[in-house]
């Protein structure tokens, strides 16, 4: 099974325990993302000092469908593994959002895999963030059209 972890949660995030979930002496390569939350968003109008993420029910489960048909797509033989997870909930700025870490035996592999997962994830995983200003405002973003 190459898609060893996929979780939605409220919890912090730990990109050593993502690492160490896909850790195998076949790899030869281990990419790891950490999206960040940052102060700024060119859909804010001010200082971002936190996020709130909101996700469907069915987040978690599209969460492992997505990084599953991004290994199948990518990597024919299913030597690569994959540890995602994403944050609901209040989010600080420096704080983790997202973590993901890809092994597979070659690196090329790995970065090609980790880069298409982050992307898929932003596109088809139906989670939304509220931005919150330092102003005491806060604007929605990635809410569907």
């Amino acid at each position: 099974m190459p898609v060893l972890l996929a979780a939605v949660t409220d919890s912090p995030l730990d990109v050593d325990a993502h690492v160490r979930a896909v850790d195998d002496a076949r790899q030869g390569a281990c990419v790891t993302f950490v999206g960040t939350v940052r102060n700024h968003d060119p859909e804010a109008d001010g200082e971002v000092v936190a996020l709130d993420y909101t996700a469907h029910p069915s987040a978690a489960a599209t969460l492992r469908e997505v990084a599953e048909a991004v290994v199948t797509q990518l990597d024919p033989y299913g030597e690569t593994r994959v540890a995602v997870s994403h944050r609901i909930g209040r989010v600080a700025v420096g704080e983790s959002a997202i973590v993901a870490a890809v092994s597979s035996p070659h690196r090329a592999l790995a970065f090609t895999v980790c880069g298409e997962l982050v992307d898929r994830i932003k596109h088809d995983v139906p989670l939304w963030k509220q931005q919150h200003l330092r102003d005491g405002s806060a604007v929605w973003s990635g809410l569907p059209s």
